[in-house]
C-alpha cells in the first residue's frame, strides 16, 4: 500500500509539473514540439496573458526570434547549464548575397517582445573569437532574466533597445570586448561577470542622453581568466553612456584606470561612469581616471530598482 501511495504521489506531482506549462519542447518528440521556434510561433499574437514554455535539456541549434507581437512569454530551461540555445552567426559571415551579416545580424536570438522572461537557460553564440558575435538582442520593454548564462566573445549581450527596462538576476555573462552593450536601461544583480582573455571592456553603453540610468550593477562579482589590470569597466560606445557599480567584487582583471573614453576626449565630460563602495584587488578608487565618480551614500541611495527601472518590479511575481 505504501507502494502504491508513493507512486499516486509521483504522478501527481509530474502532471502538476506539466500542467504550469503552456508548451512543452524536446528533442526526443516527448514533447508538444522538437524546436524552441515552433513553440514561439504557438504562441497567440497579443495575447494579454503569460504563455509558459517549458524546455527540456538539449543543445538547440536554432536562429531565434520572438516577434513584437509575442508578448509576455515565459522560457524555462531543464537545467541552466544543460538547456541550451545557441547558433553561431558573426559579423563577417556572408549572407545568401555575399553581403556581411553584421553585429545586428550575428544574434543567436532576438527578442522584440514586451514582458519577456527567462529561467535556468543558456544563451550562446558558438562561433567562437572571430569578431562581434552577439548571443541575445533585447529589444522589448519590461524583459526579465533569472539564473540564466550568456556565453560568447565580443557583443554577447545585446541590450539594443533604446527606453527598454531590462533585469538580470543571478545570471552568468561572459565576453572579451564590450560584452554588454546598448542603449537599453539594464540592472544586473547577484551576476558573475566573467572577463575573458584576448579582452579589454566590460561595458559599451550607448545609453541616450534623454534617459537618467543607463546600466547599474549590484551586488555583482567581476571575475575572468584574463591577465590582471587588462579590463576596463566600461567605455562609451554613445557619448551619454552611463553606467554605475554599486557594491560590487572586482577581480584582478580590472585596472586600476577603471574606465576608458574610447579615444575621444568630449566622452569624459558627457558619460557617466561611477562606482560605490566596491571591493577586492580591481577596486582601485584613488586611481580611477579623475573623470569618473565615486558616489556618496546619499548619491548611491538614488540607485534603487524602482527608480532605475522607472516604477517596474519585475520581481512582483
Amino acid at each position: 500500500m505504501k507502494h502504491l501511495v508513493l507512486i499516486l504521489a509521483l504522478c501527481w506531482l509530474a502532471l502538476g509539473r506539466a500542467g504550469a506549462y503552456d508548451f512543452v519542447v524536446a528533442q526526443d518528440g516527448s514533447g508538444k514540439f522538437r524546436t524552441v521556434q515552433e513553440a514561439i510561433n504557438a504562441v497567440p499574437d497579443f495575447r494579454k496573458k503569460v504563455t509558459t514554455i517549458f524546455i527540456k535539456k538539449g543543445t538547440y541549434k536554432e536562429k531565434l526570434i520572438l516577434a513584437g507581437t509575442k508578448q509576455y512569454v515565459k522560457l524555462i530551461g531543464e537545467d541552466r547549464d544543460k538547456t541550451i540555445l545557441t547558433y553561431d552567426d558573426y559579423n563577417q559571415k556572408k549572407n545568401i548575397f555575399g553581403e556581411d551579416k553584421g553585429t545586428s545580424g550575428s544574434s543567436s536570438c532576438y527578442l522584440y517582445g514586451n514582458d519577456f522572461s527567462a529561467e535556468n537557460l543558456t544563451f550562446a553564440n558558438s562561433s567562437g573569437p572571430v569578431g562581434q558575435a552577439v548571443a541575445v538582442w533585447v529589444a522589448g520593454d519590461r524583459s526579465a532574466f533569472v539564473n540564466c548564462r550568456f556565453l560568447g566573445f565580443q557583443d554577447t549581450l545585446y541590450t539594443y533597445g533604446p527606453g527598454s527596462r531590462q533585469f538580470y538576476k543571478n545570471c552568468y555573462i561572459e565576453g572579451t570586448t564590450d560584452f554588454i552593450f546598448g542603449s537599453g536601461t539594464a540592472w544586473f544583480e547577484d551576476c558573475e561577470i566573467f572577463c575573458k582573455k584576448g579582452g579589454l571592456y566590460i561595458t559599451a553603453a550607448s545609453t541616450p542622453d534623454t534617459t537618467r540610468f543607463g546600466y547599474v550593477f549590484r551586488n555583482c562579482r567581476i571575475t575572468g581568466d584574463a591577465p590582471a589590470g587588462s579590463f576596463a569597466l566600461g567605455r562609451p560606445w554613445r557619448p551619454y553612456a552611463k553606467t554605475v557599480y554599486l557594491n560590487c567584487q572586482l577581480g584582478p582583471v580590472i585596472g586600476p584606470a577603471g574606465w576608458d573614453h574610447w579615444g575621444k576626449e568630449t566622452n569624459k565630460q558627457t558619460a557617466y561612469y561611477a562606482e560605490y563602495q566596491s571591493k577586492g584587488p580591481g577596486a582601485a578608487p584613488k586611481q580611477r581616471v579623475p573623470w569618473s565618480h565615486q558616489l556618496t551614500e546619499a548619491e548611491a541611495q538614488q540607485y534603487t530598482l524602482q527608480n532605475v527601472l522607472r516604477g517596474w518590479n519585475p520581481q512582483a511575481n
